[in-house]
């Protein structure tokens, strides 16, 4: 079985690659990465595996990408322009990123007949919900550039399967923890940037009070979640993709240890994000088995690896913290 990861050097993806190398079925993974937000050293444990093929490119240029899908049996498609204020300061990249390379993936697919994709969407399509948990019926109401191009991807999925007789899982994923988040945007996961702050001895930057509530969810329990997709017969299906326990960041912040400072909120930011995963749990038999306080005493014990592995710009929090002020209503 030969398949395509896109955004596989990324820091789920790099997981993912990592943990679909042990499955005998998987013959071939074919990683199409730009090395943007990605890196090689996140693959660095298995480029030299057979099974591995990395691929410079990006998917916003249709005839540099698609000759790899001929003979591919399944398309994870994780490949994106992530980040909330970035998004709002060039949204047109962000739709070329999430919309048009994910069109290009899909017509690479019709091309060559590959007839599934498991797609990487986002839980911020829910915006600020009314109701948690939040159930994959709820309303979608994307408050920024980021949610709006990753859901609109996932409607394009959605056509696609329709008129071509594609079959699709889509993930929504809720808030990804584990070693290798980014710690070189101030936008990003917030352990990431928790993260070069306490190798830096920094305070901690909390976004707003610290009292908001996420659903953290450790990177392996995602990667378990996609493999199982790969290989479920369920067929055109929305899952939520979370732990189904909310945690605040004050907790976080507490459990890796420091002093904290608080910075404004940013736009279009719940209070709170709480999967409700009754789906997932009963249609793929699939359930997260790391806590929070397990996943990032693992994080902490491989904290050398963004001392020696991740450029930072360090003028990134001083960025971010203006462009907030610029944002906030």
């Amino acid at each position: 079985m030969k398949i395509i990861l896109t955004g596989g050097a990324g820091f789920i993806g790099s997981h993912l690659a990592e943990h679909l190398i042990l499955i005998k079925k998987i013959k071939k993974i074919i990683i199409i990465d730009n090395l943007e937000d990605g890196s090689k050293k996140n693959l660095k444990n298995i480029l030299s595996n057979k099974k591995i093929t990395l691929i410079k490119s990006d998917i916003r240029i249709f005839k540099k990408i698609e000759k790899y899908f001929k003979n591919c049996k399944a398309v994870i498609h994780l490949a994106a322009m992530s980040d909330i204020v970035p998004s709002i300061e060039n949204p047109m990249e962000y739709f070329e990123t999430n919309f048009n390379g994910t069109l290009n993936v899909l017509e690479a697919m019709r091309k060559h007949k590959v007839k599934k994709i498991i797609y990487s969407a986002s839980s911020s399509c829910y915006g600020i919900p009314k109701i948690t948990p939040t159930n994959e019926l709820d309303a979608i109401k994307p408050m920024y550039p980021y949610a709006f191009s990753k859901y609109i991807g996932e409607q394009l999925i959605d056509h696609y399967s329709k008129v071509y007789k594609l079959n699709y899982i889509s993930l929504r994923l809720f808030n990804v923890y584990g070693t290798r988040s980014r710690t070189n945007s101030a936008y990003g996961a917030a352990l990431g940037v928790f993260l070069k702050q306490k190798i830096e001895n920094k305070p901690f930057t909390i976004v707003g009070d610290g009292n908001q509530t996420r659903d953290f969810i450790y990177v392996k329990d995602v990667c378990e979640a996609f493999a199982k997709s790969l290989f479920s017969n369920l067929r055109n299906e929305i899952f939520n993709l979370g732990y189904g326990k909310t945690e605040s960041v004050n907790k976080m912040v507490k459990i890796i240890g420091g002093k904290k400072v608080f910075i404004p909120k940013r736009p279009g930011e719940p209070s709170i994000t709480h999967a409700d995963i009754k789906k997932i749990k009963s249609k793929l038999k699939w359930k997260p088995k790391v806590s929070l306080k397990d996943g990032l005493n693992i994080v902490l014990k491989n904290i050398d690896y963004w001392k020696n592995s991740i450029l930072w710009d360090r003028n990134s929090i001083k960025r971010a913290t203006k462009n907030w002020f610029k944002y906030l209503k």
